[in-house]
């Protein structure tokens, strides 16, 4: 296992405002303010960001994958304009119904990124904003963390605790933003504590 920084990333809710019926078209796609900002920071200081989403939409027969191509498309273009970048965008395209391993809260599709990268997925951070997907980042064992955007905006302090409290270990921010500070200054503090031991 080589020292390859990873961080996988949520997309809709945590890197654009979340729809109820799905990002369809490019222009449906709207970054939350601060976040594309926040994947450059962390791209600068050495991380790499890749995206895990699931997209019933497709398997419902909502979007056909030239849109979700060009959703991503725009995706990283709008990045790019802030000095950011994906790696890459793993989707799980399957309904609920269909059982899948790779439609989190199952593990699959986090575990297809370790392998591609070939990182122990222990020492990767995952940003989520439900339930489901910090279950899904637990199950894989990555180190979960929890954003108060898109579908966390909405709950109360009461049920992001009860939320945390099903998922040991982790750790609430209140966007990508505030994530990326978390993470910045936790690297930092190692640099410094391994330098004194040098």
């Amino acid at each position: 296992m080589h020292s390859t920084k990873l961080i996988i990333l949520g997309r809709d809710g945590i890197l654009n405002k979340y729809r109820e019926d799905h990002v369809k078209a490019p222009a449906e796609w709207v970054p939350i303010p601060g976040a594309l900002e926040a994947v450059a920071r962390l791209n600068h200081a050495g991380w790499h960001a890749v995206v895990a989403t699931n997209q019933a939409g497709i398997g419902r027969g909502l979007i056909d994958m030239a849109s979700v191509n060009a959703v991503h498309t725009h995706m990283n273009q709008m990045l790019l304009a802030q000095g950011g970048r994906l790696d890459a965008v793993f989707f799980c395209p399957h309904t609920p119904e269909d059982g899948c391993n790779c439609r989190k809260p199952q593990p699959g599709m986090m575990r297809d990124i370790g392998q591609r990268y070939g990182v122990d997925l222990h020492n990767v951070p995952m940003v989520c904003d439900t339930l489901r997907d910090l279950q899904a980042a637990q199950a894989a064992g990555c180190e979960p963390h929890l954003v108060r955007t898109g579908r966390a905006a909405a709950l109360t302090a009461e049920q992001v605790q009860q939320m945390l409290d099903k998922v040991p270990g982790a750790t609430m921010h209140a966007d990508l933003g505030a994530f990326a500070e978390f993470l910045l200054r936790r690297d930092h503090a190692d640099l410094s504590t391994h330098g004194s031991l040098a």
